[in-house]
């Protein structure tokens, strides 16, 4: 199982999505940005790290908002998604093919990570978006 750690970052109404680079596993669905956990890091310093290295930002992280385990066919991934804020920066492509602002009711005109379904449906929910 493979350790993983995304952030839910909110900026007014709208939150962060990122699109996976063609050349990649998963090319060009979007996902929330994050990555994976190495040894000896807790998941918020994966997190701060991995919001460096792909966005050129640090972040201010804050409780777990969910956590998820799903089973791709190349690997299993144990996903925990944290709310964050961008503490200092602004975002950069420095991974990703694209970045978007959504609402919670934009959901559905984007094609998401299969890993990030439950999540998107929880924060639906939450958010009175449907």
């Amino acid at each position: 199982m493979t350790e993983v750690v995304a952030a839910l970052i909110w900026q007014g109404e709208k939150f962060m999505i990122c699109q996976r680079p063609a050349h990649k596993v998963r090319g060009l669905l979007w996902e929330f940005v994050g990555g994976k956990v190495e040894p000896g890091e807790t998941g918020e310093q994966a997190l701060i790290r991995e919001c460096r290295e792909e966005l050129g930002v640090t972040l201010s992280v804050g409780e777990v908002f969910m956590d998820v385990v799903h089973a791709y066919p190349d690997l299993t991934v144990h996903l925990t998604l944290y709310s964050a804020v961008i503490a200092q920066g602004e975002p950069v492509l420095l991974e990703h093919n694209d970045l978007r602002w959504i609402t919670p009711e934009e959901i559905p005109a984007y094609d998401f990570c299969p890993a990030d379904v439950e999540i998107l449906v929880k924060i639906r929910e939450v958010y009175n978006a449907f």
